[in-house]
């Protein structure tokens, strides 16, 4: 079934003015509504803690020097 076809709920979502500031900025950046951003963020952070789950790692790497950092995730 399609996004639009589903049935969709509404929630409220309280933030400071620094994390709305935040949310904000990256819509802009990325050319995408506040709401398409948090639906990305949210199905990241899924993808994040189904391979977390499994026992993977996350790690992060710089292209030019290819130093590799873990994220530690709570």
């Amino acid at each position: 079934m399609r996004e639009k076809e589903r049935a969709k709920k509404t929630m409220t979502l309280n933030l400071s003015d620094e994390e709305m500031s935040v949310v904000e900025s990256l819509a802009r950046e990325k050319d995408l509504s506040k709401t398409a951003l948090i639906r990305q963020a949210l199905r990241l952070y899924q993808a994040v803690d189904v391979r977390r789950a499994r026992g993977d790692k996350l790690m992060v790497e710089n292209d030019e020097t290819k130093e590799k950092s873990e994220l530690v995730l709570l």
